[in-house]
């Protein structure tokens, strides 16, 4: 099946400061905020909606295609794809842009200051799905450039294509009318809890009303795991236990991809989100969001430990 991802691409530039931001953050001075934090060093790592999705998607034996903007500091992004065998033939490369770049500055309290640089992604990739068999297709529309999303979901509708709403990060740039217009006509609405809720407040519907918009509505609960909506109720997917927590950063798009995995092999719903829940499970272990590696046979007794035999 083809696995189209529209999303983000994305350099992640980790830091730690060895101190608490709260030591230097005067609350009576906060209108006059001048602050500057050293820290003990920066790490880098390869990021983004698009690419966290199609790594993860890659070690399930997977070849996603990504559609995404990178900038002229691409290189390093296309080796790491290329090493994964990950097509990067229909990335639109900016040379007049950086890639997007997260600058995430952590404290001792584990508190985050974090400045984001969308770089590449303020420019829209236009595929056009010629050629594409609907039935044979699915496409993901994860956070990036805006104008992607809103296109790529009215080109899935009119060729038939089934599409998966995945809003997350850029909720703040809607407008009620574009997201119900999104939403409507979607294979799935995905979201975690806190997402769901500023989407219901957007577009001012409640979960039922979402519902006659889109086939299933799954929201992702954290370690309480997801649940799945349709019309005929709701199922509760409980997490896979990680074997260690060493950061849920990226475990949402480990979720995706193990989901994505699963409808692509024409497995129901909830195996499909049980499959989400073990990608998921093994992007918690590492620091950072392509850091995890499994073998399809690693995930698949993954899988049995938790859920019983994946057949």
């Amino acid at each position: 099946m083809n696995i189209f991802i529209s999303g983000s691409l994305a350099y992640d530039r980790i830091m730690n400061f060895p101190g608490k931001f709260a030591d230097y953050i005067l609350p009576e001075k906060i209108h006059i905020l001048n602050v500057c934090f050293t820290v003990s060093g920066m790490v880098e790592k390869f990021g983004g909606t698009a690419g966290n999705i199609a790594y993860s998607l890659a070690l399930l034996d997977e070849q996603p295609v990504i559609l995404a903007s990178i900038g002229k500091d691409y290189d390093r992004y296309f080796d790491w794809l290329k090493k994964h065998r990950i097509s990067s033939e229909q990335i639109a490369i900016v040379s007049s842009e950086f890639t997007a770049g997260a600058y995430i500055t952590t404290d001792m309290s584990d508190n985050q200051i974090t400045g984001f640089n969308p770089g590449a992604m303020k420019h829209p990739t236009d595929f056009d799905f010629g050629g594409i068999r609907p039935d044979d297709t699915l496409v993901l529309i994860a956070p990036g450039n805006l104008q992607d999303m809103i296109g790529y979901a009215r080109k899935c509708r009119d060729k038939g294509i089934r599409y998966i709403c995945d809003p997350g990060q850029s909720l703040t740039q809607w407008t009620g009318e574009d997201l119900r217009e999104w939403i409507k006509g979607s294979y799935i609405l995905i979201s975690n809890d806190y997402e769901l809720e500023i989407i219901m407040k957007i577009t001012g519907l409640e979960k039922k009303d979402l519902l006659e918009m889109t086939g299933h509505l799954i929201t992702t609960l954290g370690e309480k795991g997801s649940v799945i909506i349709c019309i005929h109720g709701e199922t509760l997917v409980p997490i896979a236990n990680p074997q260690a927590v060493a950061d849920p950063t990226g475990a949402g798009d480990a979720y995706r991809s193990g989901l994505l995995k699963g409808l692509a092999e024409g497995r129901d719903m909830l195996t499909s989100a049980k499959m989400g829940a073990v990608a998921s499970a093994y992007a918690i272990e590492h620091y950072g969001t392509q850091e995890h590696v499994f073998t399809r046979e690693d995930f698949a007794a993954r899988y049995c430990e938790n859920f019983g035999e994946l057949v």
